[in-house]
C-alpha cells in the first residue's frame, strides 16, 4: 500500500528555512519520503496517530542522533500521511502535546 503524502503550511513553513540553512536537506527529505510512502509506521509515536522520526542532514554531518526530526500524522484509512512539523534537533528538543493538538486542530481544517 503506497501512502499519499500532502504538505501542511506549517511544514512548508519550517522545510524552507532548513532548506536555506543546510543545503543537502532537500534531498535528504526526499529520501525519508520514499521510505515513508512504503512504511509510514517508522520512529516513535508521539500522540495519537502522530510519529516523530529522526533523520540525518548530510551537510550537518551529526547523524541521525543530531540531525533532524519530521513529525507526521497517518490516517491509515484514507492512506495519507501528513507532514506536519520538521525541525532540528540542535534547536528544538522536542514537541509537546499542546503543539501537536494545535497541528492537528490545523489539519482538520484543510
Amino acid at each position: 500500500m503506497n501512502f499519499e503524502i500532502i504538505l501542511t503550511p506549517n511544514f512548508e513553513k519550517e522545510a524552507k528555512a532548513l532548506q536555506k540553512k543546510y543545503p543537502s536537506f532537500k534531498s535528504d527529505l526526499i529520501e525519508l519520503i520514499t521510505v515513508l510512502v512504503k512504511d509510514p509506521m517508522i520512529g516513535v509515536e508521539v500522540y495519537k496517530g502522530c510519529f516523530k522520526i529522526r533523520f540525518p542532514i548530510k551537510s550537518k554531518g551529526k547523524g541521525k542522533s543530531g540531525g533532524g526530526r519530521l513529525v507526521i500524522c497517518v490516517r491509515v484509512m484514507q492512506e495519507k500521511i501528513y507532514l506536519l512539523s520538521v525541525f532540528d534537533k540542535s534547536e528544538k528538543e522536542n514537541v509537546t502535546d499542546a503543539f501537536l493538538r494545535q497541528l492537528l486542530a490545523d489539519l482538520d481544517e484543510i
